[in-house]
Order: C-alpha cells, then structure tokens, then sequence
C-alpha cells in the first residue's frame, strides 16, 4: 500500500477529487497547508503598502491506494492538477505498513 499526498493550488481540488472518484478512489483526506517551494512566495500590495508573502495557501489531498494503482491514480491528480506554471504543486509517494480500519478491526487493504 502507498500514501499520495498532492500539495496544490486550493481552486484545483474540485477537479482532483472528482479525477480520483472516476478511478474509484473511496477515501481522501483534505488540509489547508501553507508553504512555499522554488517559488519562495510572492510579493503583494495592500492598502498601498508592498509586502512579501513567504507562504502561498495550497491544498493537501492524502489518499491510500493499493500499490499497484499508484501509477494511474498520480497521473490522474497530476492532470487534474496541472495549471502550466509556477506553483502546481508536487505529489508524494509514501509506503504504508498497515492499515486499521478502526470500527470493524479490518487490517491491510480491505481497510482502505
């Protein structure tokens, strides 16, 4: 089993999620983060006044699939994701050891 995790723009969720339904992904979970990559922020200008952003609001979308699926369910959130420019995101793959589905005992990936 593996844990995606795509960090994106926030106006992108709608159209990851629905990516990974259509693949019959079951589950996700949805974050507010902040942070920056190359981008390293950017500068704004408010009430007159200029100022330097250093974290862009973005989205975390974490799902668990079983390994074999990996390649098509990131490929699938990366085109859902892609704008062409600075600051799409990155996407995150992880192992998982075990899963625990809390309320039946369920382990492994009939806990997904």
């Amino acid at each position: 089993m593996k844990k995606i995790e795509i960090i994106t723009r926030t106006f992108k969720l709608d159209e990851v999620k629905d990516a990974l339904a259509q693949l019959g992904v079951k589950g996700m979970t949805v974050t507010d983060v902040k942070g920056f990559g190359r981008q390293g922020g950017h500068r704004e200008v408010y009430r007159g006044a200029e100022y330097q952003v250093d974290f862009v609001a973005k989205v975390k979308i974490e799902v668990v699939v079983e390994s074999a699926r990996v390649a098509e369910v990131v490929e699938a959130a990366r085109k859902a994701a892609v704008t062409g420019q600075v600051g799409d995101g990155k996407i995150f793959v992880s192992p998982i050891e075990e899963v625990v589905r809390i309320r039946t005992g369920e382990t492994g990936e009939s806990a997904i």
